[in-house]
C-alpha cells in the first residue's frame, strides 16, 4: 500500500509539473550556446527551426461600444543554412471590412547573430514594414529580419487588435519549418461562447483543462436619457466575469510541405481555429451562428446572391426565349442555355460565392465571377420553366467545408443543379471545354449545400468519379523490313479535357511533338486522327500510324511500354502524416501486339505479375506478358477502386507504385539470329 500511494503521488505530481510546464525560451534572452545546435534531431535536413512560437489571446472592453479581441505572438526561429532565409520572411495578415481594420500593434523584432564570441543584435526598423493589401477584406503587413546569415536566430512578437469577434485569429501549431514547441493560451469571458475547431494529426504534448477567474471588464454602451429629449449617451460600465482559460501545446511538430495527390495542405495541418456561436449572460442571450436553412434562406433573399434569380426576371424572357426556339424538353432547352453561356461568357474569378454585379450587367458585358455566372444560369433555367438551385461548395484548393457549422467563409464556388429526366445533374458554365453535367474534379471536395429552403447536403466524393483509359499498340513488320504500327487511345474524361485545351492553344503539331518525345524510341508519326474533338461531353479518341527507327544491331533493347508506362514513383517520401487524395479512381490497360523484329529472335521477355491492393481484388496492377508464335502480347492494368488513402497506408501505396513503375521500366531483349 506504501508503494502504491507513492506511486499515485508521483503521477500526480508528474500530471501536475506537465500542467505548469512552460515554453523552453525567455524571450529577449539569447546566449551563445543557444547557437551550438547546428543539426536538430526532429530532422537533420532542416533549413530553419521554430524553436518556440507561443500565442496568447483574450479580450478588453474598448472605448467604442464593446469589446476589442487581441492576439499576441511570440516567435523564434533558428536560420540554419540559406534554405531557410524565407523564414525571414514575416506576414501578418489582416481582416477589414468597410472602414474597420485589424490592427498590428507592438511590434519588436530582432536578428541574432554570433560573431567574434559575441552575440549581435540588430533590430528591424519600422519603417521596413509594408502593407499590401490582398482583396477588399485582407490586407498584409510583412517585413524581412535585417542581417539574416546562416545560423541567424530571429525573434519577433507582436499584437494584433481587432474588434471582429466572430472568427478570432486562429492558430497554426505546424508549417514550413519543424516547431520545438508551439503554445497557445485562450482566455474567453462567459459571456462569449465560441466553437473550437480542430484539424491535423499531431498529438497535443499539453492540452490544459479549462480553468477559469473572475475577472472586471470596463465596457462602453449607449443609453437612452431624458434631457428635454431623448438623446443616447455613452456610460461606461463594469462587468464582473469568469473568465475561461484554455491552453493547448503541441511538441516536436514536424513540417509539413505539400506532395503529390494534396488537395490542399491547409487540410492536414495541426490547428485550431474558432468561431462565435452565441452571446451568453451576464449579457443578453443572442444565437451568432445560424442553422444552414438560415444561412440558405438569408442568401436566397440577398441582393448579391439569390435575391435576382428567382422573382422579376422577366427581363431574361426575350434572350431564353431566342436560345430555347424550337426545342421541346426541358432537357434540350438545358443544355442550350447552357451551352450558350459557356461558349459567350468569360469568368474573371474562379473563387467567389457573391456578386459584384447586377445580373443585367452580366448578361450585357458577357463577363463575371463564377457565382456571377452560374446564378445567371440559374435565373435562365427558371425563366424556362425549368427547376433549377445554385449550390454551394469549396474547391479542393480552397479547403475543406463542416457539415456541422453553416460557416459562409469555408466556401468560395457556386454551381447549378437541377433535375432533368429524374436525375439531378451539376452544371458550371464557367469552364469553355466542359461538358454538360460534367464537373471538373476540383469541385469533388466533400460537403457542398444546395442553396434552397431545406439547405439541402451533398457530398461530392472524388470516389465517384472513374477515369478509365485504354491504349492499344499494334506493331508488325514492313514489307521493306522496316517496324511499322498504329496507336489507338481513348484517355479518361478528365484527360481528355485536359488534351482539349492542350490543342485548342497550341495545335495537334505540338502534341504529336510531345507524344514523339516521350515514345521511349526514335520514332516517325503520320496521318494523327482525335474524334469527338467537339463533343465536348464524351472522352476523345486519339489515332497515329508510326513507323520505328530502331538501329538493328545483335541485341535490341525495347521497352514494351513505349512512353505509356510510369517512369517515376509519384510518392517520392519514405512517410506520410496526412491522407493521400486523387483526384479520381483510375483504370488504366495498356494492351500491345509486337511482332518479333524479322531476323530477331526472343532473347529475354519481363516476367508476368498479378498483385491485389485490397483483399476483394477491387484494386489491382497486372502486368501479363507472353511470346506465341512470333508475336509479343502485353496487357498491363492499373485499377484503383478508391481514390483516399489513410496515412496508414501510405507505405503499401508507395510499395504498390514502386512495383508498377519497375515493371513499366522491364525492357525486351531481342537477339540476331545467326
Amino acid at each position: 500500500m506504501q508503494k502504491i500511494t507513492c506511486f499515485i503521488l508521483f503521477v500526480i505530481t508528474c500530471i501536475f509539473i506537465s500542467a505548469q510546464e512552460k515554453s523552453p525560451v525567455k524571450f529577449g534572452k539569447i546566449s551563445a550556446d543557444d547557437f551550438k545546435t547546428t543539426v536538430y534531431s526532429i530532422d537533420s535536413n532542416a533549413a530553419a527551426v521554430v524553436i518556440a512560437d507561443i500565442g496568447f489571446s483574450y479580450f478588453e472592453g474598448n472605448e467604442k461600444e464593446w469589446f476589442s479581441f487581441y492576439h499576441k505572438r511570440q516567435k523564434r526561429v533558428h536560420i540554419l543554412n540559406k534554405n531557410g532565409y524565407d523564414a525571414a520572411n514575416v506576414e501578418v495578415y489582416l481582416y477589414s471590412d468597410g472602414g474597420d481594420e485589424q490592427e498590428l500593434n507592438s511590434l519588436k523584432a530582432t536578428t541574432y547573430n554570433f560573431e567574434n564570441g559575441k552575440v549581435v543584435e540588430t533590430k528591424l526598423d519600422n519603417k521596413s514594414v509594408f502593407k499590401e493589401k490582398l482583396d477588399r477584406n485582407w490586407v498584409i503587413k510583412k517585413f524581412t529580419m535585417p542581417n539574416v546569415k546562416e545560423g541567424t536566430i530571429i525573434e519577433f512578437s507582436y499584437t494584433v487588435k481587432s474588434d471582429f469577434l466572430r472568427s478570432p485569429t486562429p492558430w497554426y501549431f505546424q508549417g514550413d519549418y519543424p516547431v520545438l514547441w508551439s503554445d497557445l493560451e485562450f482566455h474567453i469571458p462567459e459571456f462569449f461562447n465560441y466553437v473550437f475547431i480542430t484539424e491535423g494529426y499531431h498529438r497535443y504534448h499539453q492540452k490544459q483543462p479549462p480553468s477559469s477567474v473572475t475577472n472586471t471588464f470596463n465596457v462602453n454602451v449607449d443609453r437612452q436619457v431624458e434631457l428635454g429629449s431623448v438623446r443616447s449617451v455613452k456610460e461606461r460600465l463594469s462587468i464582473k466575469a469568469q473568465v475561461v482559460t484554455h491552453r493547448w501545446v503541441m511538441k516536436d511538430v514536424p513540417a509539413l510541405k505539400t506532395e503529390s495527390f494534396t488537395s490542399s495542405i491547409r487540410n492536414h495541418i495541426s490547428k485550431i481555429e474558432f468561431q462565435l456561436s452565441e452571446y451568453r449572460p451576464p449579457l443578453q442571450y443572442l444565437p451568432i451562428m445560424q442553422t444552414w436553412p438560415m444561412l440558405t434562406k438569408a442568401l436566397l433573399e440577398s441582393d448579391y446572391f439569390g435575391a435576382q434569380i428567382g422573382k422579376g426576371n422577366g427581363w431574361l424572357d426575350e434572350d431564353v426565349r431566342k436560345i430555347t426556339a424550337g426545342l421541346k424538353s426541358d432537357a434540350e432547352k438545358a443544355m442550350r442555355i447552357y451551352e450558350f453561356l459557356r461558349d459567350n461568357f468569360t469568368c474573371t474569378d474562379h473563387s467567389s460565392i457573391s456578386m459584384d454585379e447586377l445580373l443585367k450587367n452580366i448578361l450585357k458585358t458577357r463577363k463575371g465571377n463564377v457565382a456571377e455566372i452560374n446564378l445567371l444560369l440559374v435565373a435562365m433555367l427558371k425563366n424556362a420553366g425549368i427547376d433549377s438551385d445554385p449550390v454551394m461548395l469549396s474547391t479542393r484548393s480552397h479547403g475543406f467545408t463542416y457539415a456541422l457549422y453553416p460557416l459562409l467563409n469555408k466556401f468560395n464556388y457556386v454551381i447549378a443543379t437541377t433535375v432533368l429526366d429524374g436525375k439531378r445533374i451539376f452544371l458550371d458554365a464557367t469552364r469553355p471545354m466542359m461538358g454538360f453535367g460534367k464537373l471538373l474534379s476540383v469541385c469533388y471536395n466533400g460537403h457542398a449545400r444546395i442553396v434552397n429552403k431545406e439547405a439541402t447536403p451533398l457530398e461530392f466524393t472524388t470516389d465517384s468519379l472513374r477515369e478509365r483509359k485504354l491504349t492499344s499498340l499494334f506493331i508488325s513488320n514492313g514489307d521493306k523490313g522496316e517496324i511499322i504500327g498504329s496507336m489507338q487511345q481513348t484517355p479518361g474524361y478528365y484527360e481528355s479535357y485536359a488534351l482539349r485545351d492542350k490543342v485548342k492553344e497550341k495545335g495537334i503539331d505540338d502534341l504529336i511533338k510531345n507524344i514523339k518525345k516521350d515514345f521511349g524510341s526514335e520514332v516517325d508519326i503520320s496521318n494523327p486522327k482525335i474524334d469527338s474533338l467537339d463533343k465536348l461531353d464524351e472522352s476523345i479518341q486519339l489515332q497515329y500510324d508510326l513507323k520505328l527507327n530502331i538501329e538493328k544491331e545483335d541485341i535490341i533493347y525495347l521497352n514494351p511500354m513505349f512512353g505509356e508506362g510510369y517512369k517515376e514513383n509519384p510518392f517520392k517520401s519514405a512517410e506520410r502524416t496526412y491522407p493521400v487524395e486523387m483526384p479520381y479512381t483510375r483504370d488504366e490497360t495498356y494492351v500491345l501486339r509486337m511482332d518479333v523484329p524479322e531476323g530477331y529472335q526472343l532473347d529475354e521477355l519481363p516476367k508476368s505479375i498479378r498483385v491485389n491492393f485490397d483483399e476483394e481484388g477491387k484494386s489491382y496492377f497486372e502486368y501479363i506478358i507472353a511470346l506465341s508464335e512470333g508475336v509479343v502480347s502485353l496487357r498491363s492494368r492499373i485499377r484503383l477502386n478508391r481514390s483516399y488513402f489513410l496515412p496508414d497506408e501510405y507505405e503499401y501505396l508507395r510499395e504498390f507504385y514502386a512495383m508498377i513503375v519497375n515493371k513499366h521500366n522491364e525492357q525486351i531483349v531481342f537477339k540476331k539470329k545467326k
